[in-house]
Formats: C-alpha cells, structure tokens, sequence
C-alpha cells in the first residue's frame, strides 16, 4: 500500500509521503554493482515469513524466485539452530571438562591396574 501511494504521489507531481509508523519502507531492487546487506536480505526473509508473496517480491526486487527460497530456507536454519543452543554457562564447562579429566584417569588407572595384574608375583623374570 505504501508503494501505491508513493507512486501515486509522484505521478501527479506532489511530494511522496513518508511510510506509517510501524510499517516498513519499500525493499528495492539494488542498482547495477550494489551488493545486498544483511539487513536488507533479513527485511526481505521477514516479509517472506510474513506471508508476502515470493512472486510479487521477485518482480519488486529483480531477483530470481530460487534466491528468494534459498534466503527463506537459510533464515529458518538459523533460526532452528539459534533455538537448539543451549545458554553459554561456564560452570557447566569446567563441570564437563573435569568429568571428561576423571573418565580418562580412570581408563588410565584401569589399564595399569591390568598390566599389573598379568605381571603378578608368580611371573619369572629373565635373567641376565
């Protein structure tokens, strides 16, 4: 709706209203040799998610259907991945890291223990 008034205002020679508060402004297509910014790509993903229409979007922004999916299907990857970390605790870091100390200790006490049970008192030792 924006566009139509900005477009709106232009044909008839008067000057462009600005957007509503709480509506963003239009997402443009970039000029030859632009790059897209992250925060450009993420406004179009959000309006993607919001239910705009990838067709409409792609004719706006001159971009390919498959980039628009591709930028859709990335940003709910972050998002799955975002939800599956876990809250960074330092504790819990040293807690694993001592856990991960004793288990090798163990294997390692384990594993003398053994050799020495083989060895045993009744074992002859070679004479020299």
């Amino acid at each position: 709706m924006w566009l139509l008034g900005l477009w709106s205002a232009r044909a008839s020679g008067a000057r462009p209203r600005s957007p509503q508060p709480g509506t963003r402004g239009p997402v443009t297509a970039l000029a030859p040799g632009q790059r897209w910014s992250l925060s450009r790509e993420r406004d179009v993903v959000l309006r993607l998610m919001q239910g705009e229409s990838v067709e409409g979007l792609s004719r706006r922004l001159g971009l390919p259907v498959y980039k628009l999916e591709e930028w859709r299907r990335r940003g709910l990857a972050g998002i799955d991945a975002g939800l599956r970390e876990r809250d960074f605790d330092p504790q819990e870091r040293e807690l694993a890291e001592a856990h991960r100390g004793i288990g090798a200790l163990s294997t390692e006490n384990e594993l003398l223990r053994a050799r020495l049970e083989k060895r045993g008192p009744s074992v002859r030792r070679r004479s020299r």
